[in-house]
């Protein structure tokens, strides 16, 4: 639950003098959404963060670090069937994200049963995994939690309209770089804190 968003949403919501009801007719969202918000049992997503923002007069950015501030480290998990393909990626991910914790899975059976124990908030996932898909991984993943981010990894370009039809938040062609996974953390469905000195800056 992050706290310190939900009193600042109520705190500003306080100050234009708006009910929760208002608010969720400006949002366009029912005012049990917005009260959900403010309880800090949910977040809004980026595109809801940058409503507020508006009807809200206030930076976005700050809202986006208030967003990130979660009580828990961020779970991220990357599945591939090959070995040095997973270790070399894990790298980059620890890079690009210092304070998640990040996990590795060949198989993705194994991925699934982390999945159902730990909250993940990204899911990078090769798309042919031996006999298994990875966008059939992907709708497993969620229906566990629909609010997973899911970026796809794949040596094949061919796969990316399959890709998009799932509710993924990007696609990456192998290899994984630093570069590539800092231009998807910016287009997530679902941000969240990952460490990194650049994140939540909009252009």
């Amino acid at each position: 639950m992050n706290y310190i968003f939900a009193e600042t949403l109520r705190k500003l919501r306080d100050e234009r003098g708006l009910s929760q009801k208002q608010l969720g007719k400006l949002m366009f969202v029912n005012h049990s959404t917005i009260a959900r918000w403010e309880n800090g049992s949910r977040l809004p997503d980026a595109t809801m963060i940058l409503r507020l923002a508006d009807h809200l007069g206030v930076d976005a950015n700050k809202l986006f670090q208030l967003a990130a501030q979660s009580e828990e480290s961020p779970n991220v998990i990357m599945v591939d069937d090959s070995k040095v393909i997973l270790s070399e990626g894990l790298s980059v991910l620890e890079e690009a994200m210092p304070d998640a914790t990040i996990t590795g899975f060949i198989w993705p059976k194994e991925a699934i049963e982390y999945a159902k124990m730990n909250r993940i908030a990204l899911a990078v996932l090769d798309i042919e995994l031996g006999a298994a898909s990875g966008l059939d991984l992907c709708r497993t993943l969620l229906e566990i939690n629909p609010r997973t981010n899911i970026v796809f990894l794949t040596a094949f370009p061919d796969y990316s309209l399959d890709a998009w039809k799932t509710e993924a938040s990007g696609f990456i062609l192998k290899p994984l770089t630093l570069e590539g996974i800092k231009e998807q953390l910016k287009k997530l469905r679902y941000p969240f804190s990952t460490g990194s000195a650049e994140e939540w800056t909009i252009k």
